[in-house]
């Protein structure tokens, strides 16, 4: 057995086997996988092995059309059959609402290019008449996929994997991983059977291994452990069951091809057939997590007791659906843990913290995303970027902040909620409210509808009081629509004040604080006492993080970013100054984020109430042009209140970002409510807000701008000093621009505005895709923004997006829409 190798794949199931598999295609010649057990002992084999496509993430559903299509390769390569029956993908609506969730869902498919049609209860009664079909709405289906097996595909890999060097050794536990610098030292021992169980042996052995990727599916908590980090995967049951033969369903294969996979989402459950009968899986209510800190030593491939009655509902409505069902008996059932992550999205990437880490973890849907999640992390680890942005599949999105309790409220949530309606409105209740800033209740008190970004409650919008939130979600205008109407007039036209305490702030300080950050980001460092917008990109190229910088000392900067990013953006940073400390000198770093709360005080009359409360020797010029310009920071007083103030604002009008310590946020909320009550100020919430930056153009990370997209495909030259040296600057001269990012006013239907997922076509032809969407108050209609091939990126251009399976027309207008000179932000008082 090898004690050296390149990288080391800690887990056999089907995806560590897949990034195995991939490494060796990708070009790496010396890559060990271990698995404690045998391949597919843990969540693999008691998978159901479908392979579904519909994903509303655009990240998953670039990995799961890779897996799809690669899986149909897998024999000819190895000569082994993975079992792939592509049957097609059948998932029916019974309601409007749901038929428009899955057109909001095509629109991300059709920016994949995945084949889906849809069809009426008459099509697919005449095609499949042993399905009731007349309280059905209608259904969209996917020709190309359908059910694997997952053993089976798994060892297609495993012998895909030997056949480009990958040693597959089995019955070894890994029992610690000890970084020395340069690789990583993995102990592990020499498990055997005893009893029917697993027990270790006395033969240990070190590994040394340049990377390590850890694809440990249930056992990822201890995993986490022995890396000294969190992780929210946490497996829930899943159960399924499986039919004695259908005496109906037997006599149409006779003469017929076999059934899709049939999804009665409503419902909540999938079927398909088995052996002239019928699995049924039920995602129902009340399934516990389990294996929140250990899986059992005596815990192998086994299952937990069936739980008919949690299912009961579900069964019913199999039978309401397949009535031939009703006298068919029950041959098997499994009830097995499946992992899964607050959001239902896969840990893919590298570790918080850790050098040459890599975690592939907390997979839900692990057989369908197997493939590509292979194929795009070693990407990453070979290429050092995927093709594709990986940021919300990435470990860090989750912050020291996560702890198992939360992991098991969140996880049994997002089980419950897999196939219920997912409106892009919506805001999940469980393991809330967690995070929140000392003005949560005042703002609550005054109707605030909260969502949550990173854990920490942020106001949506304001309501009056009896407005039920989760009521108003819809893929059209919801109940909150006018509300953030108001809000975001009472900027272009007055004035109010978001709660923005969840900004990502760090301090950098020190000597090599200035020659660091000259070469961590792609613009020209601010003077003192002035701010700048500035990028650091990927050794892609590409954005890798937005940051306003407030330079407040030759060598004293406070950067600020995304607040939904904190945990991935202190990550990149702290391992950038660690590589270049020697270089540029000693670098002090804080996460501040905590210890400042932050106001944004936007529109025309925003110097009015804060002239009412800054204490200043000449208070009717404290806020002026000349002593605070645009772009500039300064220490002031607000009532009693030490504030560090920004002229700057996200919503592209007068206004200032009100830095504060926290512990005095209330007395600076009352105060601000208080001296803008003669001004009429409002208090405005996210979505309000994402509609004005829409019509400044501003860029939001994880929109706009990601790790797919250089800043000059975003077309932000004015941010990028090509006069200078900074990381990532050659790789993003030579990408050149694939495409441009663009603003787009839509006249869309008169009650929906686009979520920012849609296709935007020329005549025909798919040319690009928006990355937002929301509704233009200055113009009254619907506005977007998103990537088309650069020569569309012309104001005047007329271009068609696509919202409810129709065409509307869609105009590219200059950059800035609203206030283009930005006189309204520079006006002086």
């Amino acid at each position: 057995m090898k004690t050296q190798v390149r990288a080391l794949v800690v887990g056999g199931g089907v995806v560590g086997t897949s990034v195995a598999y991939h490494l060796a295609r990708a070009g790496w010649d010396d890559v060990m996988l271990l698995e404690r057990d045998e391949l597919t002992s843990g969540s693999t084999w008691h998978a159901a092995g479908l392979l579904p496509y519909f994903n509303m993430s655009y990240a998953s559903t670039h990995i799961h059309d890779y897996s799809i299509k690669f899986y149909k390769t897998l024999e000819e390569e190895t000569g082994l059959n993975p079992g792939f029956s592509v049957v097609g993908n059948l998932r029916m609506a019974r309601s409007q609402a749901r038929m428009e969730e899955y057109q909001l869902y095509a629109a991300t498919a059709e920016n994949v290019d995945v084949p889906y049609e849809w069809m009426t209860p008459t099509q697919i009664k005449a095609r499949w008449p042993l399905v009731r079909t007349e309280d059905l709405v209608g259904a969209i289906y996917h020709p190309t996929d359908g059910y694997i097996n997952p053993a089976d595909v798994t060892m297609a890999m495993a012998k895909g994997a030997r056949q480009r060097g990958v040693l597959i050794e089995r019955k070894w536990q890994v029992d610690g991983y000890e970084w020395t610098g340069s690789h990583w030292n993995v102990s592990a021992t020499k498990m055997t059977e005893k009893g029917g169980n697993l027990v270790p042996t006395d033969e240990k052995i070190v590994i040394e291994a340049e990377h390590v990727v850890t694809a440990t599916g249930n056992h990822a908590q201890r995993t986490a452990r022995l890396l000294g980090i969190k992780t929210p995967a946490v497996p829930v049951e899943h159960q399924f069951i499986v039919t004695e033969p259908d005496p109906a369903l037997v006599a149409w294969r006779k003469d017929n091809p076999e059934h899709p996979v049939l999804r009665d989402v409503d419902a909540r459950w999938y079927v398909r057939e088995e052996r002239g009968g019928w699995i049924l899986g039920p995602y129902e209510d009340g399934a516990p997590a389990r294996f929140r800190y250990n899986v059992p030593d005596s815990f192998r491939a086994d299952l937990f007791p069936l739980d008919l009655e949690r299912i009961e509902q579900e069964y019913m409505e199999l039978i309401h659906r397949i009535p031939s069902t009703e006298e068919v008996g029950l041959k098997d059932d499994f009830n097995g843990p499946i992992c899964y992550t607050p959001d239902g999205n896969p840990l893919l990437g590298p570790a918080p913290g850790l050098r040459n880490m890599w975690l592939a973890e907390g997979f839900s849907f692990g057989i369908t995303a197997a493939g590509g999640a292979g194929y795009y992390l070693a990407q990453c680890m070979v290429e050092g970027e995927a093709e594709i942005d990986m940021a919300s599949l990435d470990p860090k999105r989750y912050g020291d902040w996560m702890t198992s309790e939360y992991a098991r409220a969140k996880n049994e949530e997002t089980y419950s909620y897999l196939l219920k309606l997912h409106y892009p409105d919506e805001e999940r209740p469980a393991a809330r409210p967690l995070r929140t800033s000392p003005a949560y209740d005042r703002q609550k008190a005054r109707g605030a509808q909260f969502g949550q970004v990173n854990g920490w409650e942020r106001p949506n919008y304001f309501a009056p009081e009896g407005l039920d939130d989760a009521q108003s979600w819809s893929f059209r205008r919801g109940a909150w629509w006018p509300h953030a109407v108001e809000e975001a007039k009472a900027i272009r036209e007055g004035v109010g004040l978001i709660d923005a305490t969840a900004f990502t702030k760090h301090r950098i300080s020190g000597p090599g604080a200035t020659g660091f950050l000259d070469w961590f980001t792609c613009n020209k460092l601010p003077k003192v006492g002035r701010i700048n917008l500035t990028y650091a990109l990927t050794r892609a190229g590409t954005v890798r993080t937005e940051y306003t910088i407030i330079r407040t000392g030759e060598d004293d900067y406070t950067l600020i970013s995304a607040g939904a990013w904190s945990a991935y953006d202190q990550d990149f940073l702290y391992k950038a100054i660690s590589d270049k400390e020697p270089e540029f000198g000693r670098i002090n770093a804080e996460d501040v984020t905590t210890k400042w709360g932050v106001f944004a005080i936007a529109g025309p009359k925003s110097r009015d109430v804060l002239a009412a409360l800054v204490q200043d020797a000449e208070p009717e010029t404290a806020l002026s042009n000349k002593r605070f310009p645009w772009l500039s920071v300064r220490d002031i007083e607000l009532g009693m209140v030490p504030v560090r103030a920004v002229r700057v604002a996200y919503t592209g009008e007068l206004g200032w970002e009100l830095h504060h310590p926290i512990e005095m946020q209330t007395h600076l909320f009352d105060q601000l409510m208080e001296a803008g009550e003669a001004h009429g100020l409002k208090l405005v919430g996210a979505r309000a807000q994402n509609w004005l930056r829409q019509e400044k153009s501003y860029r939001a990370f994880g929109n706009e701008l990601g790790r797919d997209a250089t800043p000059l495909e975003a077309d932000l030259p004015r941010f990028v000093d090509l006069s200078k040296a900074f990381h990532g600057k050659a790789a993003m001269e030579a990408t050149g621009v694939r495409a441009k990012c663009v603003t787009l006013l839509v006249d869309g239907p008169a009650d929906a505005d686009p979520w920012g997922r849609e296709a935007l076509y020329d005549g025909e032809t798919r040319v690009g895709r928006l990355t937002s969407g929301g509704y233009s108050v200055v113009f009254g209609k619907s506005i977007g923004m998103g990537y088309v091939r650069p020569d569309l990126a012309v104001p005047g251009t007329k271009l068609k997006v696509k919202m409810f399976d129709a065409l509307w027309d869609a105009e590219v207008v200059e950059d800035s829409p609203h206030d283009p000179t930005n006189t309204r932000i520079r006006v002086d008082g």
